[in-house]
């Protein structure tokens, strides 16, 4: 079969056919008696084994190795394969991730396209400081980078103070970031998840109210934490179980009970602060630490209720507890 009629059968260009058999690769088996190549059933085979293996990426170094090494092993090379369209997908995938967030800015000019770009590419730099800048041009009002883009380097950033300045940039983004956020929430990296609560609980208004609801069921306690110190701050008494649970545990139990003395200016809610304090430092189980910092904690709860509780304490049994409680009971008879 002449190279004319391999060609159109195969859907391979002769100057492909030519260039494969340069390499080496195809050796037309006989030529005519005018000198024109002539492929054989074996040589046509082995065209199409070269297009089958170059259909799954090889090159055509690989190809010729593949067809012509007795100890060729293929398994390694499929690996390799399968490592490869795997970097490259990450890499298309990357760069589909860009166009998008570009696209989102809504460029009015390819000024505000290269803008938007300097920002990306700023927003991974290996300087803090250049991070630092592009969260804080982030929000400008050419260009502006979407949210996706700021929430994802909000929950990756170490540094403290691009952290912050992400974090403000979050908080004046116009998208709706929480939904971005709370997907780190479940990042298998503890450090992660503490930057979602963290960005989520600084977010202004009750647009995160409802996740950090959600996270006071957190399997991370200091998720829990964050969400309940942000909860009660804004006034949410669904906190309060959480926030009695920090004081008990000592974990950020300052901050805790300055949130339960903010929940107290809520109608109705003092009383029932002061049931799971005294239910905590009744408990047997309770260790002496944590009940003097509970009754640490009473002692900030307004009303009647706190202040009979206190008046109990005093006769406790654990001579700490009894004189921070009297402590206590006369400082709330000079105010």
């Amino acid at each position: 079969m002449l190279i004319g009629e391999v060609a159109r059968r195969s859907g391979i260009s002769a100057r492909m056919l030519r260039h494969y058999e340069s390499l080496g690769l195809v050796r037309p088996s006989s030529r005519t008696g005018s000198g024109y190549r002539e492929y054989s059933d074996a040589d046509i085979r082995r065209i199409f084994h070269i297009e089958s293996l170059r259909s799954l990426g090889l090159s055509l170094k690989e190809t010729a190795r593949a067809l012509d090494d007795p100890a060729f092993a293929p398994a390694a090379l499929v690996g390799d394969l399968i490592d490869r369209t795997r970097e490259r997908m990450a890499a298309e995938e990357r760069l589909l991730t860009r166009l998008s967030r570009i696209d989102a800015a809504g460029p009015a000019d390819w000024e505000d396209v290269l803008q938007a770009v300097a920002l990306l590419q700023a927003l991974v730099s290996k300087s803090a400081g250049a991070r630092q800048r592009a969260a804080l041009a982030a929000t400008g009002e050419t260009a502006p980078l979407p949210a996706d883009a700021l929430a994802e380097a909000a929950l990756n950033e170490a540094d403290p103070n691009v952290a912050g300045a992400l974090r403000w940039a979050l908080a004046r983004s116009d998208d709706d970031v929480p939904p971005l956020l709370t997907q780190g929430l479940d990042s298998p990296l503890p450090a992660v998840r503490e930057r979602a609560v963290r960005t989520l609980a600084e977010l202004p208004g009750d647009r995160a109210t409802p996740h950090l609801r959600d996270a006071l069921a957190h399997p991370d306690e200091a998720v829990r934490g964050c969400a309940a110190l942000a909860l009660g701050a804004r006034g949410h008494t669904e906190a309060v179980p959480t926030l009695v649970g920090m004081i008990v545990a000592g974990r950020n139990d300052t901050d805790a009970a300055d949130a339960l003395g903010v929940l107290c200016d809520t109608p109705g809610t003092a009383d029932g602060i002061t049931d799971a304090l005294v239910t905590h430092l009744t408990a047997d189980a309770t260790r002496p630490p944590a009940r003097g910092r509970l009754t640490q904690a009473l002692g900030d709860i307004p009303g009647p209720r706190a202040a009979r509780a206190l008046a109990s304490l005093t006769e406790d049994d654990d001579p700490a507890v009894a004189l921070t409680a009297a402590y206590l009971l006369r400082l709330r008879g000079t105010k």
